[in-house]
């Protein structure tokens, strides 16, 4: 089986935190592909697409140097490796933030506290970069796994590593003090891909799928029945698509109205539409969300 020249390519994360999200993102976007563990290449089967699960630490690379199109990998690696790729868009799962923590006991409670100090991290040229704009100077130790052992070790004073939910440093009586970098999945892409017309055409096309994806994943779809003399107030409760649908009801004095709304509104939506004397409503998770 070999690469189609013609197909646009994407890389993924074969292991690690991101790769079963990543196969889902594309599996939600209607992409049909193949995938069992150990395979390093895989065409889909219902667009032009080619997709390579490579290590993380590779992928920023592979999409500078044109050998793939497109990239799925967390930012913090993309800043760390310094790669001349275009961030398109942030994806909203494999959040986490690089912290810089110290042991519960440590005299140290800010970022300049750590002048003269040495720091344990995986991301050398984040933490440079960040004690640098802070006219900070510390000795940066390059460390490939297991940071959050090495104050204990007596090999340094600090550490900067991923944190999601903070239970790893917890464990090793550790507490953060600066957050150096607020991360998640993001979608990069080669420069000169995005120049040539065929290829942006096939990138454009599969944002869009993406995107849809995404916005559904934070989106409700709302039906409910409400009584005629509560639409005009229900209308500026509603915040979601630009009108809602109105149906009429077998009962003249009733309506239905169907809405989509944001789900960091919900709750306060959902109470709000209680008041004008809306009921049974019904909530169902949408799929897939094309605008305009």
């Amino acid at each position: 089986m070999k690469l189609d020249g013609d197909n646009l390519k994407i890389v993924l994360q074969k292991q690690g935190r991101l790769a079963q999200l990543c196969r889902e993102l594309l599996r939600s976007a209607g992409l049909d592909f193949e995938y069992h563990e150990g395979r390093l290449f895989s065409p889909c089967q219902n667009f032009p697409l080619d997709i390579l699960f490579l290590r993380d630490d590779d992928i920023p690379e592979y999409v500078q140097d044109g050998v793939a199109d497109l990239g799925v990998v967390g930012l913090n690696v993309v800043q760390e490796k310094a790669a001349q790729v275009i961030q398109l868009d942030a994806l909203g799962f494999g959040t986490c933030t690089l912290s810089i923590a110290v042991p519960r006991k440590s005299s140290i409670s800010s970022v300049y506290d750590l002048e003269g100090k040495r720091i344990a991290t995986s991301h050398p040229h984040i933490v440079e970069v960040f004690l640098d704009q802070r006219k900070v100077k510390a000795r940066i130790i390059q460390i490939s796994g297991s940071v959050e052992i090495t104050p204990s070790l007596d090999v340094a004073d600090a550490i900067c590593d991923l944190v999601s939910t903070g239970s790893t440093l917890r464990s090793n009586e550790l507490e953060p003090i600066e957050v150096v970098l607020k991360s998640e999945a993001f979608l990069i892409a080669n420069a000169q891909s995005l120049k040539d017309p065929k290829r942006r055409e096939l990138i454009d096309r599969l944002r869009m799928r993406f995107q849809s994806n995404l916005r559904a994943r934070c989106t409700k779809y709302v039906m409910m029945n409400a009584p005629k003399t509560a639409l005009e107030e229900i209308k500026t409760i509603l915040p979601g698509m630009k009108s809602p649908t109105v149906v009429p009801l077998a009962e003249d004095e009733m309506v239905a109205i169907h809405s989509a709304v944001p789900e960091e509104l919900f709750w306060d939506v959902i109470e709000k539409l209680r008041k004008t004397g809306a009921s049974d409503i019904l909530v169902v998770p949408i799929e897939n969300m094309v605008t305009g």
